[in-house]
Formats: structure tokens, C-alpha cells, sequence
């Protein structure tokens, strides 16, 4: 495909060698050269970006991969794209495979939703339109203004299950809580394997400390307003819950409940019963201390080979170490994030490539093509 006629370029919006891999992949497979810029930072480390070429008039895609300093990534991103429309780019595509600050997408005590932000800062730079892959939150869509096309992994990661894999066959999948049980169960189907469902003791969390529940806190000799009455809602104690065993169409196995929120199996599960390998799934996988503690009681209670499996491998601080010297045999992950760094130190790391779906989604939005055909064998708890 010839650039100059294609009525559309590819930047990559990172200064970064690591980060920049991602952006040449693609644009080999679409045969393209990627767009002459210059990102870099300032010795009084402000974000400076030019670019080198024209763009009057082009499609233009900005590919921006998240590495560990996100604010200096967000930064790049949206001063390339308030350069792009500064130079009359007809449209800018913002093609970000994890999008940061998903996590922060509720509302906490005193807090903000930093997603909704990044979401209007994105809009205000010059953004028409983006392409992200396994959103933390689907409702995040609702943040912007424009088109979201949230691509899935699902369809990669399961290639690499049947063809790197062996004896999958022998496997069940994992769902680390009863939150993940749907992405879990959408798995366990299409690959025709048992489903374990791990149910953990209630606990009062940060988070919802955060989010106001517990709001006003308790203070001796107070005076209470007696105008307003809050409507009372009884304090419920872990040992009251009841535990609910969920049912899927594939075989079940429904994990006792521990004290802690782990892969664990119950002290009367038989080692004979326990699959050959198990399979614990996610969309972000960056505190890795619950896998880590889930593998080691697995291993005891005779699993084979575990396998932890995510979209986004942030892996950040001791993550890698901790995997390497863990019973996790691999962590699969894609290509979202760079994690070249990580792979260094921990081995058991092993990347899928999805720039196949990447590549194909931008050149059918470039030619007004049907994106449906990027989510077939998807299915909606992907």
C-alpha cells in the first residue's frame, strides 16, 4: 500500500524505543511507514512533540502503549493529537490498547472519577474516535463523546490455550471471585472445560471505605441533627452470609469459602479430582501476591500446571520476582502494555501478539467498513 495515496497515517505517540514496537508491528502489517514525528522531553521534563509531515486532510491514528509512567504517556498523547488538529488532520484516531486510569472509573469518598476527566481531556485535544482493547469497566464507554470500539483478547488467548497447550483438555478454568465468574464461564464454554468459582469471605474493603458507606465516622459527644433520618440499614455479619454455589452449563466446581479471596480448594477436595491444569483469568493482572498465594495451595491439592491469564500485564514493582519464585508455571498475557523489562526478569512470562486485530480495525474504519466482523466468537461477558 502506497503511504502517500492511502489517505491516512499512523504515528506512534511514545518516546520510547520499548513502546514504539507495538506501532511498527502494526504498521508493517498494513503495510504503511510509520508517520515522521519527534516526541521527547525537555530537560525541565516538559512533553514536547513535532510533527514532520503533512497531515492536512488525513485520517490520522495515534498508537499509544502505556508504559510504568502513565501521566508522562497521557501527557504525549494529548499534546500529539491537539498537534494533529492544530494541523488540520481530518480525523485522529487515538488507538490505545489499555486505556489508563480504567480502574478509577467510581466515585469515591472525596474523590473523582479520573476516567470521566481523561475521557473530556481526550475529547478537548482533538480526539474523534478510539480503539481500546478489554476496558476495565464497559460503562467507561459512556465517558466519551465520540466512538469507542473496546476490542476483546478473548479470541487470542484461547488460540494460544489450544495450540501452545497440550493437554488443555484436561484443564478447568478459574474464576478468582464471583465478579469474574461470567468472564470466566464465557471461557470455560467455548473450550468445553469445568468451571471453578471461588467465593471468598465478605471483609469490609478500602474501597468501600472510600466510597462513603461508612460516612460520618462515629465521634463521642457529637450533636446529632434530629431534622434529617438516614433510612437505617442493619450492620450484616460475615458468619450470616450464605454462600451461593453458581451454575453454568459446563461442569462446576464450586470452591469452599476461605478467609481470604484465593483460588482455594477445600480441605476435602481429593488430589485425584484435581484437573491436570487450571486456568485463573483477568482483564489486568498487576498485583500478583493472590495468584502467587492461589498457586501454592493448588500445587498442594495436585494441580499439574497453572496458568494465569490477563489482557493487560502491567506486572509493576516486584511482580516478576514474585512469579518466578511462585508455583505459577505461566503468566500469558498480550502485548497491550510493554512489558520487555518484566519478561528479563521473570521467564514465565509469555506475550500473545494482538496487532492483527489492531491493524484490521484501523483499516476498516479507515475505509467506513463494518466493525462486527472484529467480534465474532465473542461473546457478551467477554
Amino acid at each position: 500500500m502506497n503511504a502517500a495515496r492511502s489517505g491516512y497515517r499512523v504515528f506512534s505517540a511514545n518516546s520510547t524505543a520499548a513502546c514504539t514496537e507495538l506501532a511498527k508491528t502494526i504498521t508493517e502489517r498494513l503495510g504503511v511507514e510509520l508517520g515522521k514525528s519527534a516526541v521527547y522531553q525537555e530537560t525541565n521534563g516538559e512533553t514536547r512533540v513535532e510533527i514532520k509531515e503533512s497531515v492536512r486532510g488525513q485520517d490520522i491514528f495515534i498508537i499509544q502503549t502505556i508504559p510504568r509512567d502513565v501521566n508522562t504517556a497521557v501527557m504525549e498523547l494529548l499534546i500529539m493529537a491537539y498537534a494533529l488538529k492544530t494541523s488540520c488532520a481530518r480525523n485522529i484516531i487515538g488507538v490505545i490498547p489499555y486505556f489508563p486510569y480504567s480502574k478509577q472509573s467510581k466515585m469515591r469518598k472525596r474523590g473523582s472519577i479520573v476516567c470521566k476527566l481523561l475521557a473530556s481531556m481526550l475529547a478537548k485535544a482533538g480526539l474523534t474516535h478510539i480503539i481500546t482493547m478489554d476496558l476495565h469497566q464497559k460503562e467507561i464507554q459512556g465517558f466519551f463523546s465520540f466512538p469507542v470500539d473496546n476490542l476483546r483478547a478473548s479470541p487470542f488467548l484461547l488460540q494460544y490455550i489450544q495450540e501452545e497447550i497440550p493437554d488443555y483438555r484436561n484443564a478447568v478454568i478459574v474464576a478468582k471471585s464471583p465478579d469474574a465468574a461470567k468472564r470466566a464461564q464465557s471461557y470455560a464454554e467455548r473450550l468445553r472445560l469445568g468451571l471453578a468459582v471461588i467465593h471468598g469471605e465478605a471483609q469490609c474493603t478500602e474501597q468501600d471505605m472510600d466510597d462513603g458507606r461508612h460516612s460520618p465516622p462515629t465521634v463521642k459527644n457529637a450533636t446529632v441533627h434530629s431534622g434529617l433520618e438516614l433510612p437505617y440499614k442493619a450492620e450484616v455479619r460475615s458468619e450470616d452470609l450464605v454462600y451461593a454455589e453458581v451454575f453454568v452449563k459446563s461442569p462446576t466446581v464450586t470452591l469452599a469459602p476461605v478467609q481470604l479471596q484465593l483460588a482455594l480448594v477445600p480441605k476435602e477436595f481429593d488430589k485425584h479430582q484435581c484437573r491436570d491444569s487450571i486456568y485463573s483469568l483477568d482483564d489486568i493482572i498487576d498485583d500478583v501476591e493472590s495468584f502467587v498465594a492461589a498457586a501454592e495451595i493448588l500445587k498442594e491439592r495436585g494441580a499439574y500446571k497453572i496458568f494465569v491469564m490477563a489482557t493487560h500485564g502491567i506486572l509493576s514493582a516486584d511482580a516478576p520476582r514474585l512469579i518466578e519464585e511462585s508455583a505459577v508455571d505461566e503468566v500469558v498475557v498480550t502485548n497491550t502494555v510493554p512489558h520487555e523489562v518484566q519478561k528479563l526478569q521473570c521467564p514465565k512470562i509469555k506475550t500473545v501478539d494482538i496487532s492483527l486485530i489492531l491493524s484490521e480495525a484501523i483499516r476498516r474504519i479507515h475505509n467506513g467498513e463494518s466493525m462486527a466482523y472484529l467480534f465474532r466468537n465473542i461473546t457478551v461477558d467477554d
